[in-house]
């Protein structure tokens, strides 16, 4: 669900929509700083690293206290949230342009899910792994200690403003780290609202709010960190991970691109077309794991047309802009950017802007060439490309020639056709005959792979994230005895005792033809 650097999905870019503000959340650092002349954030680093070296992360009731504040200010900031949200998208005083209910599911109930999964499952996950052992170390205990980084950096970008970087942040408190979190300045008004507002519900000496635009986050990623997660576009991904290289700081870079989506002949077209038209159409496109270009044969483009026009008057009547189910774009930058893409192809449905509104009608561009503007960056509006390719090895052939998507879709009634594509590419995800879906389920991974990003989170898996899985042996100190075989000097015989009590033995036979 992040933006992409052409979508102004960061907080370095050359854009900045306000100016820098002192960090919220932890009085530490700043002032003292800049008098010395050091960093002006590394009184705060260090004033949560000593938090952190304290121990005073690492503890289950910390954790399930933190989680559960962070639950009560999305129950009780519901409506500053939804307000701030609208505020953010607002260009005209009386218009709304992202729907609530929209805004209301992605980011409060899907952020609230994950909270209460995380609280749900936080026991086991905390818990040590034992391990299987060898003879050598059949006396001891062998297990995996479930270790928090430390000190971590949460980057967010302006799309989905609250939900992506709280939903890292559930996985940072939940593996025990103290954490800075740095929301994007161009969504100013949700920015705000988490710097001001959601400090007073974290413990202050663990957790803190840094605001501001790119010299900010600059100044930010100057710092040790233990831990960087980023959400944005690849171009200031690489950005984030030479700035994390200096120190040697593990990452997640989660980064978005065009998703292909295959829709084979055959089956229910107008199914096809509803759900197509919902996952590029909500929050007007603005989503990274949004269907971001079809493939189909040109029968099939003849056929999905007319049925894709009847789900766009379905879902928002016959003038989409009187809709208050569709949203607008983010920026007047974001509105240019999308417009001047609706000269690829030929414009089959929609295709109506208004530069005052930022509006740019549900648009569906049908035989788009591969060389054209719409299929060289991620759309990151209501614009849907046609390509069309004979059949389903063209498609698997297409998709394999481009970089790896953050998603990969693909509509077909024959479960032979979904395994093939399937097996055949490479993605960050994958979804059949729906777009989306996978990225609500806690219990999936979800990040991309290559160009799509670095890393994944959700549920367990951003608690595994954030978290060292440190090797740890306990042995005796007596039984000294059973340690001469590794002692020099060395003999055949040595080496023979030591082979048969640490050599693992493979178990059966391949069976492959």
């Amino acid at each position: 669900m992040d933006a992409t650097n052409t979508s102004q999905g960061n907080n370095m870019t050359t854009h900045q929509d306000t100016p820098g503000k002192v960090p919220v959340g932890s009085d530490t650092g700043k002032m003292d700083s800049k008098a010395a002349g050091m960093n002006p954030y590394a009184g705060l680093v260090s004033g949560l690293r000593a938090a952190w070296l304290a121990g005073k992360t690492r503890g289950a009731e910390h954790r399930v206290s933190q989680l559960e504040a962070l639950g009560r200010f999305l129950d009780d900031k519901k409506q500053p949230i939804l307000d701030a949200m609208a505020s953010d998208m607002r260009k005209l005083m009386l218009l709304l342009p992202q729907p609530p209910l929209e805004a209301e599911l992605s980011e409060i109930l899907l952020v609230k899910n994950e909270v209460n999964y995380a609280l749900n499952s936080l026991a086991s996950w905390m818990k040590d792994e034992f391990v299987e052992k060898n003879l050598v170390t059949r006396l001891d205990t062998a297990f995996i200690r479930k270790d928090p980084y430390g000190v971590v950096l949460i980057i967010g970008p302006w799309n989905y403003p609250l939900h992506l970087i709280l939903v890292p942040l559930v996985g940072a408190i939940a593996a025990g780290n103290c954490v800075i979190i740095k929301p994007s300045e161009i969504s100013s008004c949700t920015e705000k609202l988490v710097a001001e507002m959601l400090p007073s519900y974290l413990d202050k000496d663990c957790f803190a709010v840094v605001t501001g635009g790119p010299a900010e986050t600059t100044q930010l990623l100057e710092n040790k960190f233990d831990y960087i997660f980023y959400t944005g576009g690849p171009q200031v991904g690489r950005i984030v991970m030479t700035a994390a290289a200096k120190h040697l700081t593990p990452l997640t870079l989660e980064l978005g691109g065009k998703n292909p989506c295959y829709v084979a002949e055959g089956g229910d077209l107008q199914s096809v077309a509803n759900r197509l038209v919902w996952g590029r159409c909500f929050n007007a496109g603005q989503t990274c794991v949004a269907p971001d270009y079809v493939l189909c044969s040109p029968e099939t483009q003849e056929k999905l047309l007319p049925a894709l026009g009847r789900a766009i008057a379905q879902f928002y009547g016959p003038d989409p802009r009187a809709s208050p189910d569709f949203a607008r774009l983010v920026s007047d930058r974001q509105f240019q950017r999308v417009r001047a893409l609706l000269g690829s192809g030929r414009v089959a449905l929609g295709g109506q802007t208004d530069e005052q509104e930022r509006y740019i009608a549900p648009t569906v561009l049908a035989d788009v060439q591969p060389s054209e503007p719409a299929m060289q960056e991620e759309i990151f509006g209501p614009v849907l490309p046609i390509v069309t390719v004979p059949g389903v090895d063209e498609a698997i052939a297409f998709i394999n020639s481009r970089e790896r998507p953050l998603a990969v879709y693909v509509f077909a009634a024959d479960s032979k056709v979904v395994h093939r594509v399937l097996e055949q590419t490479s993605s960050g995800g994958f979804g059949a005959n729906d777009p989306m879906m996978h990225m609500t389920l806690p219990s999936l991974p979800f990040g991309g792979i290559g160009n799509s990003g670095l890393g994944s989170y959700h549920g367990k898996f951003g608690f595994d994230t954030f978290t060292h899985q440190r090797a740890c042996v306990l042995r005796s100190s007596g039984l000294e005895a059973l340690n001469s075989p590794r002692y020099p000097p060395y003999s055949q015989r040595k080496l023979g005792l030591l082979a048969a009590a640490s050599q693992i033995q493979r178990k059966g036979t391949c069976s492959l033809q």
